[in-house]
């Protein structure tokens, strides 16, 4: 990500374009909620993503995510269900006044809705998470610049060991797309083929 993402200007900027659909999401029910964390590491911006533990049932086991469940009817709307979630996923506490809105809603493949809260969690050092290992088997972050290009397939992310795919990779785009707007360009890559010229 771009290193001027998540400074005061461009936090105030993604508030305003997503405070609209914030005020009409939140109070909306919805399945689950994830919470896209906005960080620095090491001073490079990033996003936080945990990898499912494969202890969990299910076929998403062992993917990456972001921190999120299942609504609980305990909780006041979607950004207390991503809010809850991350924090017993990984032990991280983020205040409410951290959330900068809410990204728009994606779907499974059962048509439930899954609301994305975009939130500052400000630097990180990923050693000092506690991730729950009944739900998360590590926890990890990535850049997806390399020499200044963004690198996309459709619709996975790629970067190290891990796959970023599914409605994680759609969300990811969202999100890139309102943090780096104009930056971000989305590409197309076919392993192999080469374009004839």
């Amino acid at each position: 990500m771009l290193p001027d993402c998540l400074t005061a200007e461009g936090e105030q900027r993604c508030r305003q374009l997503l405070a609209k659909a914030t005020a009409q999401l939140r109070v909306r029910p919805a399945a689950a909620a994830v919470l896209v964390p906005l960080c620095s590491v090491r001073g490079v911006p990033a996003l936080l993503y945990t990898l499912r533990s494969s202890r969990l049932a299910g076929r998403h086991k062992g993917d990456v995510s972001f921190p999120g469940g299942k609504c609980d009817p305990t909780d006041q709307d979607v950004v207390h269900t991503a809010l809850r979630e991350t924090h017993e996923e990984l032990g991280l506490a983020v205040p409410e006044d951290h959330v900068w809105g809410i990204l728009r809603p994606v779907y499974d493949q059962a048509k439930n809705t899954v609301v994305p809260v975009l939130a500052g969690v400000g630097p990180v050092d990923p050693q000092s998470l506690k991730p729950n290992p009944e739900e998360v088997q590590n926890q990890g972050y990535t850049h997806f610049c390399r020499g200044g290009h963004f690198h996309y397939t459709t619709p996975v992310f790629l970067h190290g060991p891990h796959r970023v795919w599914g409605m994680t990779a759609i969300i990811t785009e969202f999100t890139l797309q309102l943090l780096a707007p104009g930056a971000y360009q989305p590409r197309l890559y076919f392993p192999g083929f080469q374009p004839r010229g």
